[in-house]
């Protein structure tokens, strides 16, 4: 066994990253709240046309004023591909489903993403988990039934929207983790974008919804979405890359402070006790599943 050298914990950069996470967690249900607000009025296929094409526009600007090529080899990779697919599920389900259902349970089942992503990589990559995260995972998924309560008169199908589009982030995530060093959050965030172009492109043909000219405070919901998500976007990978994962990670599910109460403030929701004990048991098995990733990872470097 070997022992590592002593080192002092960087606090300062877990603190830095950790606040870069709760920027991106705010800024990220702004982005919800704006693409929410222009729904209303506007087709689910323009929204994720405009919202993909502003968001491109402005991480081609930001590649370009870093001196890097969007046509990068690596963009072609299998991974990418994997990845774009799932960004397009992603997006589409989840626009859809914060379109036509509640801002805070929409926010509520995204929080079970980090769960789907242990899961994933179990099946997907063979990591190994122990009897202990699986358990929190099995407590996870029930936590996301009793926010969806299929068995009761309140369960609507719509809300099955957010799952596929938790679903699909969750896919996104794990190919990310194959994508290439190569490519930049910059290059990453363009395609990213372009994913949702496509998203939107084939649900306008299916849906065939007229697209209406935006007036003035759509305008504005638009701008807000592309700036919150480009923002949010650039903080989340400040945040990856200031801090340990371990530390900053968990400050994602701020998000879910943050979602709820945009819903209660700007659209009059209230979410009832089934949701909230529903949120509470998906956030502490994510925390859970971080906490015992964490030891598993300490316990090998020893």
């Amino acid at each position: 066994m070997t022992v590592p050298i002593a080192s002092a914990p960087n606090h300062r950069a877990n603190l830095i990253g950790s606040l870069w996470m709760m920027a991106a967690m705010v800024a990220f249900s702004f982005e919800d709240a704006f693409v929410k607000a222009v729904s209303e009025n506007h087709a689910v296929g323009q929204v994720l046309l405009v919202f993909g094409i502003g968001g491109a526009l402005l991480f081609a600007v930001i590649a370009r004023f870093q001196k890097q090529r969007l046509l990068n080899p690596d963009v072609l990779s299998r991974a990418m591909g994997i990845r774009v697919v799932f960004e397009v599920i992603g997006r589409l389900f989840y626009v859809l489903a914060l379109a036509l259902t509640p801002l805070s349970s929409t926010t509520a089942i995204l929080q079970a993403t980090p769960i789907i992503v242990v899961l994933g990589a179990a099946v997907i990559f063979g990591e190994k988990v122990g009897w202990r995260r699986w358990a929190a995972i099995i407590v996870g998924l029930i936590g996301v039934l009793i926010i969806l309560r299929p068995t009761t008169d309140s369960f609507s199908a719509l809300s099955l929207l957010a799952v596929i589009g938790t679903i699909g982030f969750a896919g996104r995530d794990l190919a990310s983790r194959a994508a290439p060093l190569s490519l930049s959050t910059a290059i990453l965030g363009f395609y990213g974008f372009i994913a949702i172009i496509v998203a939107g492109i084939l649900f306008s043909i299916w849906d065939g919804k007229a697209f209406i000219w935006p007036d003035g405070h759509s305008i504005l919901y638009y701008v807000g979405a592309i700036l919150m998500g480009a923002f949010a976007y650039a903080s989340l990978m400040k945040a990856m890359r200031s801090g340990d994962v371990s530390a900053v990670t968990p400050f994602r599910y701020t998000r879910l402070l943050f979602g709820i109460a945009l819903g209660m403030i700007l659209f009059g929701e209230r979410p009832d006790l089934p949701m909230m004990v529903g949120c509470g048991i998906v956030v502490l098995s994510g925390l859970f599943i971080l906490w015992r990733g964490k030891m598993k990872t300490e316990h090998l470097d020893t």
